[in-house]
């Protein structure tokens, strides 16, 4: 998953070794870059090791491609590992689980290596033992250098020289090797690219300068400089300069960055970035790298050189590197830090939230492990979700009532003690439902405080008897909270006799409110009969499958029943003590008659939120009840394929934990990676302010836009790839296009009377179509015309402006997302994606680093466009 494509690694893991770049134009410091580190003969001729699995282990040869970037083997299969799909590398006691889970001798610890990657959109795991210490140490040292090159060309845009570099090692195999004409056709091809034969034969020829018919090293790069010109970029960089006498001054540059990228910078820091890019012409007139003048040096930075004396510019080079830096990305939050406010209650944030965490495919059949929590808090999740059953000895997790593995809970414990604040260091909010008998809470109560010590919440901060108010993330710093159901406080609250449940997270909601809340519960009641009775009947068939299986193998045995409906227990007073902020309580109605102290937080399932949603007067009271109380929206039962919700439809409504299946990568798991790349990947993201304060006016506003995005053209688009992650090379080059849509919150739903925003509209020659628009509006679509046999330079340079409302300022939940597809393939998953919120946007003329479908960033692949957002 992405994101940020790739993933930090615990520091008792992985730590890879920073990349370090060469400063553009020193080729010196380019060769002994990190890109050319050498890699040893044996592994890239191919060791032997053991490859283990669950059914058996093997001895398999395998062997390291550098330039490729793959590990590969030969089974019954051609199998490969590209590198940049590796999302964690564990290594002897960090790699004991899957050691003891396949019950293997500690003897092999010190030898045992574990790969966590992506393929197909399946995460996977490939465990193998080395023949001795030092082939092991080979492997693992190798390996994490690679991987850290790729990981730094996969953390955003940037890094120019680094990435050319990887990109000719992954095409040209060696300083003896010469490319004749054949060998370029091959080469377009495997770039996706399909030009005229007689267009290829001339920029051939203009390569191959002393006309030997082949191609050596230079000549190769000559050539591949031809392949990737530019052109709308050249006429962009011509009409930018063309009143100073197509000079590319600092005038240029300052004029362009304040009208178009509409930037904030100072003047000192917009020097300060034109001479990073610039360069100066000398008394022979050759362009030479600018020294930055001692003045504008940053603290971090020495110049042993001169300023110089000539007038710096942009060459169209330097234009493009610009272009292409981080300096100029498209995503801007704080350049990765930590901004946000983090003083605030914990109510008055956005809490990145999994649902059933263990879980890693479908709700009824599929597998429980510790991986889906590590997965989900090395991408900065911040609670988890744990179902906890009585196990043979030990208290177990796995989705009750069905035929899911189960998984210890001190398996779990221990994963998440390891892995909670690795990538952030703010709270982690565990979300129990506590299934199992008092004994066996005892005991996960002690499994808890031996896992996470001191840092497990058991008490007030600094004491307090009673609490007014919840504290803030930067309070809580460190900490790991449980939040379950408290029996005792629901038993003492009073219920009335009408209460009803209405979800399977132990929250209900009682109907002695209003008459129209009687309405809306009695519709809610309803609907979550229907769902249960509609899931309660697939599990009846996927058990009746099971035990039709099981009697066909033993003929002797007779059928196991279903589960019967475990009686209620009571609650362990040891688990009690660990509901300290959030105390898990019955939703009793959102009425003035009902009070809910600071602590205590219920669940609402998708179904009843939709409801709660549509109603104005109960949208205003959930709002106001969630500025200061946490709420928890999880996804209904009846989403078994463990789809996902929108989730900006619920931060719309002020819901902190917003609760998605992290195994699917789908739209709803998109929105929610783009919004908590926000604020340095803290998984906290600070509420808007309408909000967080009682300003009705603020709320009730609604502010009309544009969104105007011209897509200029791509660059070096990814092939589709086979089932075994291998590029499908015997296609010919894909036929592109771009999809953008537009995800705006349901604010006319909740506001009948509001204006319906004007349809889309696009450029001229293609306005008769690709307009998409769902009902009610709340997602705009367009797509772009198709560019025949093209993938590797694609140019369309259509203009387009899609319309959306904001209530209350709160732009951040509006997410824009850019899908590159395939014509006549519109039924596959997406080429390449990117997401981003609107509040993070930024405008002009920029880069958007291109993702797979899991959300993991493509080391080449680009989308230029030129953005805009204006009033209505």
């Amino acid at each position: 998953m992405p994101d940020d494509a790739l993933v930090q690694s615990p520091p008792t893991s992985f730590q890879p070794a920073p990349a370090t770049v060469a400063p553009r134009g020193d080729p010196v410091a380019q060769q002994a870059s990190i890109a050319d580190f050498p890699v040893p003969l044996l592994l890239q001729q191919g060791t032997p090791m053991i490859k283990v699995s669950g059914k058996k282990q093997k001895r398999v040869i395998f062997r390291l491609d550098p330039d490729q970037g793959q590990i590969i083997w030969e089974g019954k299969k051609h199998r490969i590992i590209p590198i940049e799909n590796i999302k964690e590398l564990r290594t002897a006691s960090d790699a004991r689980y899957y050691r003891e889970l396949y019950q293997l001798s500690q003897e092999y610890e010190s030898r045992w290596l574990t790969i966590i990657y992506t393929l197909e959109g399946q995460y996977k795991t490939w465990h193998v033992i080395a023949p001795t210490r030092d082939v092991f140490q080979m492997w693992d040292v190798t390996l994490r250098k690679l991987y850290a090159v790729r990981k730094e060309l996969t953390s955003g845009l940037g890094n120019v020289d680094l990435r050319e570099a990887v990109w000719e090692k992954q095409y040209w195999k060696g300083a003896d090797e010469k490319v004749c004409f054949e060998d370029v056709e091959m080469l377009c091809k495997r770039l996706n690219i399909s030009p005229q034969r007689e267009d290829l034969i001339r920029r051939f020829q203009q390569a191959d300068i002393q006309r030997r018919g082949f191609l050596d090293f230079s000549d190769f790069r000559r050539f591949v400089k031809l392949l990737k010109t530019r052109p709308e970029l050249d006429r962009l960089y011509k009409r930018l300069c063309a009143s100073h006498s197509g000079k590319f001054t600092f005038e240029v540059f300052a004029r362009f960055m304040r009208d178009h990228q509409k930037s904030t910078l100072t003047p000192d820091q917009l020097k300060h970035t034109f001479l990073r890019y610039a360069t100066c012409t000398t008394e022979d007139d050759a362009p030479q790298p600018i020294q930055l003048p001692v003045d504008l040096i940053l603290p971090t930075e020495k110049s042993d050189n001169k300023p110089p004396t000539a007038d710096p510019t942009l060459s169209l080079d330097g234009f493009t590197s610009f272009l292409l830096s981080k300096d100029n990305a498209a995503f801007s939050d704080g350049d990765g830090d930590v901004h946000h406010d983090m003083t605030r209650p914990l109510s008055e944030y956005y809490i990145s939230s999994s649902h059933n965490t263990y879980l890693v495919g479908h709700q009824l059949v599929g597998g429980s492990t510790i991986e889906g929590y590590i997965r989900a808090l090395l991408h900065s999740c911040r609670s988890v979700e744990l179902d906890i059953y009585d196990g043979d000895t030990e208290p177990v997790i796995y989705h009750g009532k069905t035929l899911t593995t189960k998984v210890q809970l001190r398996e779990v414990c221990n994963a998440i003690a390891k892995y909670a604040f690795v990538v952030s260091p703010y709270p982690i909010i565990i979300s129990a439902e506590v299934h199992c008998s008092v004994p066996q809470q005892e005991m996960m109560v002690a499994i808890m405080h031996e896992a996470f010590g001191d840092s497990l919440v058991s008490a007030p901060l600094e004491g307090r008897p009673r609490i007014e108010a919840l504290p803030s993330p930067e309070q809580l710093k460190g900490r790991v909270l449980l939040k379950a159901k408290n029996l005792y406080v629901s038993e003492t609250e009073g219920l009335q006799p009408k209460e009803i449940t209405v979800d399977a997270e132990s929250a209900s909601t009682s109907t002695d409110a209003s008459s129209t809340d009687n309405e809306i519960f009695t519709e809610i009641k309803q609907e979550i009969k229907q769902e249960i009775k509609q899931e309660v009947r697939k599990a009846r068939n996927v058990f009746t499958r099971h035990r039709s299986s099981s009697a066909h193998r033993s003929p002797s045995s007779s059928p196991a029943p279903l589960p019967a409906k475990p009686a209620k227990v009571r609650m362990s007073m040891a688990l009690v003590s660990l509901l300290v902020y959030t105390v898990g309580v019955k939703c009793r109605g959102l009425n003035k008659k009902e009070h809910y102290a600071p602590e205590h937080v219920f669940s609402l399932s998708e179904g009843t939120a939709n409801k709660m949603s549509k109603q104005g007067g109960m949208l205003a009271d959930l709002i106001k009840h969630n500025r200061t109380h946490l709420v928890r929206v999880y996804p209904k039962g009846t989403r078994l394929a463990s789809t996902n919700y929108e989730p900006h439809r619920y931060w719309s409504a002020g819901a902190q934990l917003v609760a998605i299946n992290w195994q699917t990568c789908d739209l709803g798991y998109m929105i929610n990676h783009a919004m908590f790349q926000r604020n340095g990947r803290s998984g906290y993201v600070l509420k808007p302010l309408a909000l967080r304060v009682p300003d009705k006016g603020l709320l009730n506003k609604r502010t009309k836009h544009f969104l105007d995005i011209t897509v200029i053209s791509a660059q070096q688009l990814p092939r589709p790839k086979d089932a075994h992650g291998r590029e499908i090379i015997e296609k010919s080059a894909i036929d592109p296009y771009i999809e953008v849509s537009l995800h705006v919150p349901e604010w006319a739903t909740a506001h009948p009377h509001d204006t319906p925003a004007p349809l889309a509209t696009a450029s001229p020659q293609h306005r008769h179509k690709s307009l998409s628009i769902t009902s009610p509006a709340t997602t705009v679509s367009y797509r772009t015309s198709t560019v025949k046999s093209n993938g590797f330079n694609p140019v369309w340079e259509e203009s387009l402006s899609l319309p959306f409302t904001v209530a209350g300022d709160m732009r951040d939940l509006v997410f824009m997302r850019v899908a590159v597809k395939e014509d006549g393939e519109e039924d596959r998953e997406p080429l390449a994606v990117y997401c981003v919120s609107l509040g993070s946007l930024q405008q002009g003329y920029r880069h958007l680093p291109l993702a797979d479908a899991q959300a993991s960033q493509y080391m080449f692949s680009t989308l230029f466009v030129q953005i805009g957002i204006r009033d209505a």
